[in-house]
């Protein structure tokens, strides 16, 4: 995986974050992300992140379920084992809803658990890069990646300017890798509480 370049900038208050980001993204900056210790209400917006699409995936999900129970047990109950049960037709389908309805259900809910995983890289023994390790606790850090068209010294003026409280530039891989955290521990800044690559 390829290693980027990124200026990492603190903030120690959240409208000073909310509208560092709408002056970033009018910049022409490319924002890598934003980690916050909390929920920020339209913070997706002014990143301009596009609505989340999982809901699509579980509907799909739902009827790959839905139709597999019912070819399942059409298949079962009317070409393989047909039985007959008090007189009723082979295709009873008022019968078969409660397991439709079950493994709709199962099929959605697992498959958008697994979705979200993936999309977040999220599972076990996974590691990614902390920019900052105070960004789960009291501190709002955005990071922008450095491209062909930005400098380094201007995008830590930038960051400077719009109000980031601490500012360094850090080396990272932008996916995830398989490691663990208490065995393979890069260097540690104790001065920043920061992990750098």
């Amino acid at each position: 995986m390829a290693v980027k370049k990124f200026v990492v900038g603190y903030f120690e208050d959240e409208p000073e974050l909310f509208d560092g980001v709408k002056k970033v993204r009018k910049a022409g900056y490319k924002i890598h992300d934003v980690y916050t210790p909390m929920p920020i209400h339209g913070l997706d917006k002014a990143m301009g992140l596009r609505d989340t699409s999982l809901h699509t995936a579980g509907f799909i999900y739902g009827i790959t379920g839905t139709t597999t129970a019912l070819s399942g047990i059409g298949w079962i109950f009317n070409a393989d084992w047909p039985l007959n049960f008090g007189g009723k037709s082979h295709f009873s389908l008022p019968a078969w809803i409660p397991i439709t309805f079950e493994l709709t259900v199962l099929f959605s809910a697992v498959g958008m658990v697994l979705t979200f995983c993936w999309l977040c890289q999220l599972a076990p023994f996974v590691r990614k890069h902390h920019f900052n390790l105070r960004s789960t606790d009291d501190q709002f850090t955005m990071v922008i990646e450095l491209t062909g068209k930005s400098s380094e010294a201007d995008v830590q003026a930038f960051m400077s300017s719009i109000g980031a409280k601490g500012i360094n530039v850090q080396n990272a891989e932008t996916g995830w890798w398989l490691g663990r955290y208490d065995k393979d521990k890069g260097p540690y800044d104790k001065a920043e509480g920061i992990e750098l690559a």
